[in-house]
């Protein structure tokens, strides 16, 4: 797990076991925030530095969105109060206790977990948490999935965006346009870094750059969508259609970027057949 300190006070972790999922850490003088909280091996590596190396308990976890990468590892933090979208809560409960079961019989670190809801969820709008001299913003930020939330550091002017920025966005759950209204909300904020959901920091100078990156990268695979659809093969059109082609890099994120393309392209054209259906009836 790779740790760096970015501001007073604000710590980002990184995973280097899974597509380089991150999380953070805002300290305060008695206790501790975290954001995410990783895979289960490095969840408890995170624990341990705040309680032996910051010598501070953990009081919140905010939870960005519900996918495991970001959730699962809510149950390392038992003293915790776990903040994070209804819709959060609504999916921990409904979805991941299944999910649970079969990431269980492929690896035994699973075994360790149990699936711990929100205990303070909010539906739209925003809620501040006060963290010593820090007050955190967190507010809905929909795209990636429609329980996605950021987290503010309005003194620090950093950013925790969990999946609603990304080397390369994945709609697979989420909404496009919804995906590009949060992109493009960051770039009103004045911010010195953004703390993606996956991959590295984004220092200030780089925040325009990544933003219309990501969105000219949505735009155009929606394009690629509405083309496909008017040909008589528009699944093997998509298929042949590569991430390079959209302006994002097959080497994110590990590699991964090739397959969440794939997995895009998918999954608007599936939108799209639902859609036009649903009019239909």
């Amino acid at each position: 797990m790779l740790r760096e300190r970015i501001s007073d006070n604000i710590y980002w972790f990184q995973s280097e076991t899974y597509a380089q999922v991150t999380a953070g850490v805002i300290a305060g003088p008695k206790w501790a925030v975290v954001i995410d909280t990783l895979m289960p091996q490095e969840s408890l590596a995170m624990r341990d530095f705040i309680e032996h190396k910051l010598n501070l308990s953990v009081k919140y976890v905010i939870n960005t969105h519900h996918h495991a990468d970001h959730s699962w590892g809510n149950c390392f933090f038992p003293s915790a109060t776990i903040i994070a979208h209804e819709r959060c809560r609504q999916m921990l409960k409904d979805r991941s206790a299944s999910a649970l079961e079969v990431a269980r019989q492929d690896n035994p670190l699973y075994r360790q977990l149990t699936i711990v809801p929100p205990h303070i969820t909010f539906q739209e709008g925003s809620i501040n948490l006060r963290v010593g001299k820090k007050n955190l913003q967190i507010y809905c930020s929909p795209g990636h999935s429609d329980d996605g939330i950021s987290v503010l550091v309005e003194e620090d002017r950093v950013l925790f965006t969990g999946d609603a920025f990304m080397p390369i966005p994945f709609i697979v759950e989420g909404n496009l346009d919804d995906y590009i209204q949060s992109i493009q909300a960051t770039l009103d904020l004045g911010l010195e870094n953004i703390i993606q959901g996956h991959g590295e920091i984004i220092l200030r100078g780089e925040i325009e750059d990544k933003a219309k990156e990501n969105i000219t990268y949505l735009k155009a695979i929606q394009k690629a969508v509405t083309t496909a659809r008017r040909r008589n093969n528009p699944v093997e059109i998509l298929d042949r259609i590569t991430v390079e082609a959209c302006g994002k890099s097959r080497i994110l994120l590990e590699g991964l970027a090739s397959e969440l393309h794939r997995r895009n392209l998918r999954a608007l054209y599936h939108q799209a057949l639902k859609e036009e259906q649903e009019t239909q009836q």
